[in-house]
């Protein structure tokens, strides 16, 4: 081996260390979900006439996969600031989404979500209010 090809590897195990060490002061990835309050949920659509919807939430991660809630899926963060965040997951067999949660208090969302769901398309705005404790 030469002292170029040392040089090189050594160069590049530098850049994947640098890469991998957190930035100072930045916090768990997602951390505004888990901020939001656990409890009992409403989601009002923003279609004229469309349900509301209750869910117990136990994390605000939960919001995330509103079409896809007991599936196991594969998430990529897109962004993740204090107060926004965007997530982008696929579902193997039974499809993806993306989901884009605004924060305004820790008991009131603004949710953006789409993808496709049971082999069909999903496209909805909803504000999401904790209203209680699950099961009251």
């Amino acid at each position: 081996m030469g002292k170029k090809f040392l040089r090189n590897v050594g160069i590049a195990a530098a850049v994947l260390f640098a890469a991998a060490a957190p930035v100072a002061g930045q916090g768990p990835q997602l951390a505004m979900l888990d901020q939001l309050d656990g409890g009992r949920w409403v989601l009002r659509m923003r279609e004229p006439g469309a349900p509301t919807e209750a869910l117990c939430v136990a994390t605000g991660r939960r919001l995330i996969q509103l079409r896809h809630p007991d599936a196991s899926c594969d998430r990529v963060v897109v962004q993740d600031s204090p107060s926004e965040v965007t997530v982008q997951y696929t579902c193997r067999g039974r499809g993806y989404g993306r989901t884009h949660i605004r924060k305004e208090t820790n008991r009131l969302v603004q949710i953006d979500s789409q993808g496709i769901a049971n082999g069909l398309p999903f496209e909805f705005n909803a504000e999401a209010r904790r209203v209680g404790d699950c099961g009251a």
